[in-house]
């Protein structure tokens, strides 16, 4: 016997499996993505992230989480990224990411056009202040042999923040 299931019911069985999902994530202390309009990214939007950290004792891994699709047409990845601390302090950074490999297939994960990369970006952190952490991130591509660089990074969809607990 063949059932119908209505609209509203597969929608509350998505919503409850998604939900049995997160909860399972023991590891997430934070994890938030941003989506681009356009699924570009132009140069001169800095993307930010405001977090709260309590433990000062344990280890953390900080991971940027970045979607790509098909229009993203570059090996590598330039960003510059800074981390604010509650006391005022900054750690800015330049990072470059490989986003292909050799023969041009996406790295990352994903079963369609969009690729999900998970990031490192500091490893075994502790965070040496209890309060508010302002992370902020800009795309910072060129092309070969230019200095200006590239206004509207096409293929970047959501760019994300992901501190995890160490086991």
């Amino acid at each position: 016997m063949l059932r119908i299931i209505s609209k509203s019911k597969l929608l509350i069985g998505c919503l409850v499996l998604l939900n049995f999902f997160i909860s399972c994530d023991k590891k997430r202390i934070y994890d938030k993505y941003l989506t681009l309009d356009n699924q570009e990214w132009n140069i001169k939007d800095e993307l930010q992230f405001v977090f709260s950290i309590q433990d000062t004792l344990k280890k953390r891994n900080i991971f940027i989480n970045l979607r790509n699709n098909k229009e993203f047409y570059f090996r590598n990845l330039f960003l510059i990224t800074q981390l604010k601390f509650p006391d005022g302090n900054i750690i800015i950074d330049t990072l470059e990411y490989d986003m292909a490999d050799a023969t041009g297939k996406f790295l990352g994960h994903g079963f369609s056009d969009i690729k999900e990369n998970k990031l490192f970006y500091k490893e075994n952190i502790v965070f040496p202040k209890k309060g508010t952490y302002v992370f902020k991130i800009r795309q910072a591509m060129r092309k070969n042999g230019e200095v200006k660089g590239i206004e509207k990074l096409k293929g970047i969809t959501d760019i994300g923040l992901r501190i995890e607990k160490r086991e």
